[in-house]
C-alpha cells in the first residue's frame, strides 16, 4: 500500500514537472535586459562544462536548457542575433541574458553595459 502511494506521488510530480517545463519553453517572446561578459571570463569553464569564448555567439540564462538557440532582438535598433545557451546567469534580477561580447556587439554598443531586448527560442 505504501509503495503504491509513493509511486502515485512520484508520477504526479513527474507529470507536473514535464508540464511546467513544456509550458516554460513554449512561451513565444519575452522582454528583458541583456548584458555581456567581461573579458576576464574568457577561457574559464561555463556551467555546461565548455570553455567560454567571448568571440562566439553564446549566452547565459538562469533557466533555459544548455544548447537552446535563442534569437535576441535589440529593442532600440531592431538588430537580431542568434545565441546558444551554454552557461547559467546573469544573477541580477533585471537581466535575463548575459551574452558573449561578440554577440552583444553584433546588436548593440558595448560602451553601454545593458540593452533592452526581446528574446525567443528558435529551432
Amino acid at each position: 500500500m505504501m509503495k503504491r502511494f509513493i509511486l502515485v506521488i512520484i508520477m504526479m510530480i513527474s507529470t507536473l514537472g514535464v508540464y511546467s517545463f513544456t509550458m516554460n519553453t513554449l512561451d513565444a517572446k519575452k522582454t528583458s535586459y541583456a548584458s555581456y561578459y567581461h573579458d576576464k571570463f574568457n577561457g574559464r569553464k561555463t556551467a555546461s562544462g565548455e570553455i567560454f569564448d567571448n568571440s562566439k555567439f553564446t549566452a547565459a540564462n538562469r533557466t533555459l536548457p544548455f544548447g537552446t538557440n535563442v534569437k535576441v532582438t535589440n529593442l532600440k535598433n531592431g538588430k537580431e542575433v542568434i545565441v546558444r545557451i551554454n552557461d547559467r546567469g546573469p544573477y541580477h534580477s533585471s537581466r535575463s541574458l548575459d551574452m558573449s561580447k561578440a554577440a552583444f556587439d553584433e546588436i548593440g554598443d558595448i560602451s553601454h553595459g545593458t540593452i533592452p531586448v526581446e528574446y525567443e527560442i528558435v529551432d
